[in-house]
């Protein structure tokens, strides 16, 4: 062989390693994208503390990023990572140990665990679908826990079940990365203060804390679906992790209501593309071009909804959806079935009072007998207080009052929306609607 072939020849071989390597950052990429709340949801059960968990995790990857290019990919990755992710928290604890004596006991309790896990076999639980399921789940009601405030649940929902960065959910909610990473740190706190198990709840506990879950990424889907403010009408981002966290739910927990927020959700984002036009300005339903709709998703919703109606074990989500359902079964705006719309909405009202039903309702009723029937509902609500400071109140009385043709009227509700809308694409519709409403 010549100097020539063996120079050649390592170059070769350097460039196969290099290869490998290459290969290797990527199946670890690749399983952070698809494992990493998995990983964290085992941990967070194997440890009993979010916050270590999370350390854990990344420590884990840390460790794979410096070890498998060298010593290739382990046989099962996942329960690699859960074990080196669990060992290195026990040595983080020994050395927070020394500064704080309570950390000792977490730090022998966790390693015995891990020693008797070895022993039994155990240790290969994470590759078990049925753990898994428990685990993802266990985590997802842990970040709903109905003693944290809705903002907490939200953001520590979004960073640990769905994995965002804090800047990505910051952004979302039109806040500053610090102030949304010291709510997550409070929240963290605040279930570790309380001694929150990382447990699935009991029959007793599962309505109260299945409703705060439900809540949760209801609160999310809204937000994405029209934003409370900002120059977005819409973030897809947002609807989008909604809408994958409800079909999680389903798939780990599958109760009726559950059921019922997935189709809420599929039916509203079947209508997303047909909800704005090409600069971002809104279309209203009546106006929106129904081709489109995405069909797939609205078929998905409608028969999820029906499956919870038969369940007859439903409630208001469930019921949002049957009425989303009756405008995605209707051909057209016209063809739109407004008594069974106003009948769903009687039934919600009685399971959940609320103004804002009742004002969707009046709107319901309008469409059926008459703008004038709608406007004397609205008027009534108005008087009652509750919805003085909601800008669709007054967006919805000025335009039955446009319709009535009483312009004066319609103008000042028109004004009073404006004063209290926070949302760009609302408020130029809103100018737009003032200006032809004459006067």
């Amino acid at each position: 062989m010549t100097d020539d072939d063996a120079a050649a020849r390592g170059g070769g071989e350097a460039a196969s390693g290099a290869r490998e390597v290459r290969d290797v950052r990527e199946r670890i990429e690749a399983l952070w994208r698809d494992e990493s709340r998995r990983v964290l949801a085992t941990l967070a059960r194997l440890l009993g503390d979010l916050e270590l968990a999370e350390d854990a995790l990344h420590e884990a990857f840390a460790a794979a990023l410096e070890r498998w290019p060298r010593e290739g990919v382990p046989a099962s990755p996942r329960a690699w990572l859960v074990s080196t992710g669990r060992f290195r928290a026990v040595d983080a604890l020994r050395r927070r140990a020394r500064f704080d004596a309570s950390l000792g006991e977490l730090a022998r309790r966790v390693e015995r665990d891990a020693r008797d896990a070895s022993r039994s076999g155990a240790a290969r639980e994470p590759d078990e679908p049925a753990a898994l399921v428990d685990d993802r789940l266990r985590l997802v009601f842990l970040c709903c826990h109905p003693s944290l405030s809705d903002e907490a649940r939200i953001a520590l929902t979004l960073r640990e079940v769905c994995g965002l960065t804090t800047e990505e959910i910051a952004r979302a909610f039109l806040t500053s990365a610090s102030t949304l990473a010291q709510r997550i740190v409070r929240a963290k706190a605040r279930l570790r203060d309380e001694r929150v198990a990382f447990e699935l709840p009991g029959p007793d506990a599962l309505p109260e804390r299945l409703d705060a879950v439900l809540r949760t990424i209801y609160l999310v889907f809204n937000e994405g679906y029209l934003a409370t403010s900002g120059e977005m009408l819409v973030r897809a981002d947002l609807s989008s992790e909604a809408t994958r966290l409800a079909r999680l739910l389903v798939e780990l927990c599958p109760e009726p209501e559950a059921e019922g927020l997935l189709a809420l959700v599929l039916l509203h984002e079947s209508r997303r593309a047909a909800r704005s036009t090409a600069a971002g300005e809104i279309v209203l339903l009546d106006d929106q071009d129904r081709a489109l709709w995405d069909r797939a998703l609205a078929s998905e919703g409608c028969a999820r909804v029906e499956r919870a109606l038969r369940s007859r074990r439903f409630g208001p989500y469930t019921l949002q959806a049957a009425i989303a359902a009756v405008h995605a079964e209707a051909q057209d705006a016209a063809s739109t079935d407004w008594a069974q719309i106003v009948g769903l909405y009687d039934v919600l009202l009685r399971a959940e009072p609320s103004p804002v039903i009742a004002l969707n309702r009046a709107l319901a009723v309008a469409r059926r007998d008459g703008d004038a029937a709608g406007l004397e509902i609205v008027d009534a609500l108005l008087a009652r207080g509750e919805l003085d400071g909601y800008h669709l109140a007054y967006a919805a009385r000025a335009d039955l009052c446009r319709r009535l043709g009483r312009v004066a009227e319609a103008r000042a509700a028109y004004a009073r929306a404006l004063e209290l809308v926070r949302q760009g694409p609302e408020r130029r519709f809103l100018e737009r609607r003032m200006r032809e409403s004459g006067g």
